[in-house]
């Protein structure tokens, strides 16, 4: 819809009108103004705000920020027919994320020098619908590529403290990770850590076959208890700044709330499929459920919603990790030789959604776990919320429609996640970048770099 204009009337390039609007200091009747992909004005409901383009949103649509993701492994180039970046960020737009920042693994070249991340940015930069920042990597030997790849505008640096599943991404050794703490520490970057103890993973049973507690019995949460025992420890005796990702057992919640109060300088994520699946409840053979750390029993999901409440949980992102068919071993279904990830990026707000309302939370509380406080995490400064400076970047949400998830219908490159079927609350109407609909012809999305120190 076009507004007939006059020569006088400062005229913004869209204006967004509703009801419902979800800004920082809550949600209600507004219009929006947006001018040159940024916001620019803010104005009551009635204001009459003119645009050249006009959006009115329906009695049951709440406009919120869009969603960013800082968990996705997009696996391009090298094993692009695992995903790509046109299918993971159309699927990424399908679900409300307008911004992403893609995993230095499972992608060959991995993204540990700079070579490397132009590679990568060489293959996105004209294929992405939604913003894509880039983390590098910290692996042993490449401690000299750490300040070069932060200079070139990564965000942060990702390793494992155990087999990352990709021989060409190894993990720090105890040694290793103290060293790259101390050297990221010295320019203020942020480590993000896989924190799985190796040894207690040689020491539980080899998973194999097609039950679901042998699996589970192989990754236990002592695992990742001490291995995040240790990353506090080397984080307080460096003064690196550290993320823990993807954190599944509610074990090491207690030993995070204290890091954090002894003013060591952590944050956590969890993902939707901690928050919304339980061991219980998943067949044998199901290896469409199969992701590393393991999806763990309903009292601890219960324990991971708790941690979310009282901030011990920072935030909640998808880790996209999508493969092909194949390697899922459907035909079989044996959790020991499946691949371990779960596609869920074009589902993340309506799974945790449906799962949060249940529990009494508010909207606006599930979207500043899954927009403003990962954007803060990565300093995506313009990123996260709807005010006036940030850019334009806006989902459409109807918060009571109901809908069953096709996985075939999806967008991911590869048609299987553990969700297919499932009832869902919340769709993903339309989604803007940068005050322009996202349209699935026309990728206009942009590779996005640190802010410089």
């Amino acid at each position: 819809m076009t507004d007939k204009l006059t020569d006088t009337e400062e005229v913004f390039d869209l204006v967004v009108r509703g009801g419902r609007v979800m800004m920082p200091n809550g949600t209600g009747p507004r219009e929006i103004g947006v001018r040159d992909g940024t916001v620019a004005a803010v104005a009551p409901l009635g204001a009459g705000l003119r645009g050249a383009s006009t959006l009115q949103l329906e009695a049951d649509e709440v406009l919120i920020p869009g969603l960013v993701d800082t968990h996705v492994h997009v696996n391009e180039p090298g094993r692009t027919e695992w995903e790509g970046f046109a299918s993971a960020t159309r699927a990424a737009a399908a679900g409300g994320v307008t911004t992403i920042v893609d995993m230095p693994l499972n992608s060959i070249p991995p993204t540990v020098s700079v070579p490397a991340l132009e590679e990568k940015r060489a293959a996105a930069v004209e294929q992405a619908f939604v913003d894509v920042g880039f983390w590098g990597g910290a692996v042993p030997g490449n401690i000299k590529d750490l300040r070069p790849l932060h200079d070139a505008g990564v965000f942060g640096f990702k390793c494992f403290l155990v087999h990352s599943g990709v021989d060409e991404f190894p993990p720090l050794s105890p040694a290793e990770l103290e060293k790259d703490l101390a050297e990221l520490a010295a320019f203020g970057a942020l480590m993000l850590v896989h924190a799985e103890d190796a040894g207690t993973i040689d020491r539980a049973p080899h998973p194999a076959g097609t039950t679901y507690a042998s699996f589970l019995a192989s990754r236990p949460g002592s695992a990742e208890t001490a291995a995040i025992a240790n990353v506090i420890e080397r984080a307080r005796s460096t003064g690196a700044r550290v993320h823990i990702l993807h954190l599944s057992s509610a074990d090491a919640l207690a030993e995070i709330a204290e890091a954090k109060a002894a003013g060591v300088r952590l944050t956590a994520e969890t993902c939707p499929h901690y928050l919304t699946l339980t061991a219980e409840d998943i067949p044998d053979g199901a290896t469409a459920f199969k992701c590393c750390p393991p999806v763990r029993g309903q009292a601890n999901r219960e324990m991971l919603w708790d941690g979310l409440a009282d901030g011990t949980i920072d935030c909640i992102v998808s880790d996209h990790s999508p493969s092909t068919l194949d390697l899922k071993d459907l035909a079989h279904g044996d959790f020991g030789t499946a691949w371990g990830g779960i596609a869920s990026l074009q589902l993340g707000l309506p799974l945790v959604w449906t799962e949060a309302r249940r529990r009494g939370f508010a909207l606006e509380r599930v979207v500043d776990w899954m927009s403003a406080r990962p954007a803060g995490i990565a300093g995506l400064q313009r990123k996260g919320r709807i005010e006036v400076g940030a850019d334009a970047d806006f989902a459409v949400f109807a918060d009571r429609e109901d809908f069953v998830v096709d996985a075939a219908v999806l967008k991911h490159k590869n048609p299987i996640c553990p969700y297919d079927g499932a009832a869902l609350t919340g769709v993903v109407r339309r989604t803007y970048l940068r005050g322009v609909p996202v349209n699935d012809d026309v990728p206009r999305g942009q590779l996005l770099r640190r802010s410089p120190d």
